[in-house]
């Protein structure tokens, strides 16, 4: 591996208090590396989604470190947090989360604008990304004119567009066909993935699962095991 992503210490989260208190994610401690594709499996409710929201600067943990690229990301302010789920971390949605009224680039051009580049430089720079993904002939058409596995790759294309170190994907394939899923996958791990970035994935489909380098399988908020992909 080309180096540590990601170094997660005994995290805990809760929800509720008193009698109502769950316990999402209890202890969990690993880590991710650059140049991987971990999964991060489980059944519903047991606390993939919490656990990435720590990671991504999303949801701040009730106890536990999380180290990014070396840095304590919990210990950071605001403004630096801010900066950081906006430079570093790229989150592709299960639901995707695209703008219906804004077209493909425009959504694509997010990130950039928020960024503060210059609106034309924003396009030029989405063009880009949609060519990465194979969609720059969708450009002008908003998300409703596209299909499923299209819809994946814009948000894709979105999530890159800030050339984050780290991309996270919380099921990717759950609205989408055994073959569409497979084909994201694939191109995610082929385009995307390179020894500069790690990829973590969120899912309980075991269609994907050759194209892991390692699974970790979670259960009731803990981890129950780590395993080698391809299988």
């Amino acid at each position: 591996m080309a180096g540590m992503a990601v170094q997660a210490r005994e995290l805990v989260k809760s929800f509720g208090e008193g009698e109502a208190k769950t316990f999402a994610v209890r202890g969990v401690s690993f880590e991710a590396h650059f140049g991987e594709m971990l999964y991060i499996e489980g059944p519903s409710g047991s606390g993939k989604t919490t656990l990435l929201s720590m990671i991504s600067g999303i949801l701040r943990p009730d106890s536990g470190t999380v180290v990014v690229e070396d840095k304590d990301i919990w210990s950071l302010t605001s403004d630096q947090l801010a900066d950081f789920r906006l430079n570093t971390v790229g989150f592709v949605f299960q639901d995707y989360h695209l703008f219906p009224r804004l077209t493909t680039v425009e959504n694509v051009a997010i990130p950039l604008i928020l960024k503060k580049l210059e609106w034309n430089e924003s396009m030029t720079q989405a063009m880009r990304y949609l060519e990465i993904v194979g969609l720059r002939d969708r450009a002008q058409l908003p998300p409703v004119k596209l299909s499923g596995g299209e819809q994946q790759r814009v948000a894709i294309a979105r999530a890159i567009a800030s050339q984050p170190d780290i991309l996270i994907f919380d099921e990717p394939t759950a609205s989408l066909d055994g073959d569409t899923g497979r084909k994201i996958v694939d191109f995610v791990k082929k385009n995307i993935l390179n020894e500069n970035r790690c990829i973590l994935i969120v899912t309980h489909d075991s269609r994907i699962f050759e194209y892991a380098d390692r699974i970790m399988r979670m259960e009731d908020g803990e981890i129950k095991g780590v395993e080698k992909g391809g299988q």
